[in-house]
C-alpha cells in the first residue's frame, strides 16, 4: 500500500512539473521572440522569419533609435503622470476614507457612494464632455490637465479600498491615541498611515500601472510630443516607423513595458499584504 501511495505521489509531482514546464514555455516563447526581433537590424527584420535568431546583438542600438524618435519624452511624461497622480490620488483617498469611517462625518455613506459612483459609468462616456471642458478651460494638452484627470479618475477605487481597510482597524487604537493627546490629524498621519502601508503601496502599484498603460485618455487629452504619455508615443511610432524600422518599435515596446514589471517585482512583498487590506500583519 505504501509503495502504491509513493508511486501515485511521484506521478503527481511529475504531472505537475510537466504542466508547469509547458505553461512556462508558452509564456516565455512570445517574449523570447519579441526580444529576438528587437535585436535584429531593420533589413534583417524584414527579410527573415520571426523564428530566425538575430545574426548580431543590436538591441541597444534599436533602443537608442527609438529613444531619439520620440520615446524619451513619452517615457518621462508617463513617469511623471504615474508617480505624481497615483501618490496624490492615494493620499487624498486615504484622507476621505479616514473621514468617512473613523471620524464618522454626517452622511458618511452618502459621501462614499457619491465618490464611488465615479466607477459606475464606462470611461468612454467621459470623453466628449471632458474634451470640451479641457478646451474651454485651457487644460487641453497640458501636463497639469493630464495629472488632474488621472487623480480624479483613480480616486473612487482608492477610496473603496481604503474604506475597507479603515473598517478593520480596532477602535481601541484610535481611543488610545486620543488618550495620549493625539488629535484626529496626528492619529491619521502617525498611526493610521503607517498601519495602512501595505494597502497604500498596493494602490500606488495598481494606479501607476493603469496610468502607465493608458492609451485612450492620453490620446484624447494630448497632442504635442512634449505632453503625450508613453503609450501614445508608442502608437505613433508604430504608425510612422512600423514598416521601415520594426526592431526599434519592438525595442521601444519592451522598454515601455519594463517600469511596471520592475515596480511589481520590487513591491511584490506588499502585494499579497495589500490584498488582505493589512489584516494579517500590523
Amino acid at each position: 500500500m505504501s509503495a502504491e501511495v509513493g508511486e501515485q505521489t511521484a506521478l503527481g509531482r511529475e504531472t505537475r512539473f510537466s504542466s508547469a514546464l509547458i505553461l512556462t514555455v508558452f509564456w516565455v516563447l512570445p517574449i523570447a521572440l519579441l526580444v529576438m526581433s528587437a535585436m535584429k537590424t531593420p533589413i534583417e527584420f524584414s527579410s527573415t522569419s520571426t523564428l530566425t535568431p538575430p545574426s548580431s546583438f543590436n538591441l541597444f542600438d534599436n533602443i537608442a533609435r527609438a529613444w531619439a524618435k520620440g520615446m524619451a519624452s513619452g517615457f518621462v511624461n508617463s513617469a511623471i503622470y504615474g508617480v505624481v497622480a497615483s501618490l496624490i490620488a492615494v493620499i487624498l483617498s486615504a484622507m476621505a476614507a479616514y473621514g468617512i469611517v473613523r471620524l464618522r462625518i454626517p452622511q458618511g455613506m452618502f459621501w462614499f457612494l457619491l465618490i464611488y459612483s465615479g466607477t459606475i459609468f464606462p470611461f468612454q462616456m467621459y470623453l466628449i464632455p471632458l474634451f470640451n471642458f479641457y478646451l474651454d478651460t485651457g487644460l487641453y494638452d497640458t501636463r497639469l490637465g493630464v495629472i488632474a484627470f488621472y487623480v480624479a479618475i483613480t480616486i473612487p477605487f482608492c477610496v473603496f479600498v481604503m474604506r475597507g481597510f479603515f473598517l478593520t482597524v480596532p477602535w481601541q487604537v484610535q481611543e488610545a491615541a486620543a488618550l495620549d493627546g493625539a488629535n484626529s490629524w496626528a492619529t491619521f498621519w502617525r498611526i493610521m498611515m503607517p498601519m495602512a502601508k501595505a494597502p497604500l503601496i498596493l494602490l500606488v502599484l495598481i494606479q501607476f500601472t493603469w496610468i502607465w498603460n493608458d492609451l485612450l485618455f492620453g490620446l484624447v487629452l494630448t497632442k504635442s510630443e512634449s505632453v503625450r504619455p508613453i503609450m501614445v508615443a508608442l502608437a505613433g511610432m508604430q504608425g510612422v516607423y512600423g514598416a521601415s524600422d520594426g526592431p526599434s518599435v519592438i525595442a521601444a515596446t519592451l522598454v515601455g513595458s519594463a517600469p511596471t514589471l520592475i515596480l511589481f517585482l520590487v513591491l511584490q512583498r506588499y502585494f499579497v499584504r495589500g490584498l488582505t487590506l493589512g489584516m494579517g500583519e500590523r
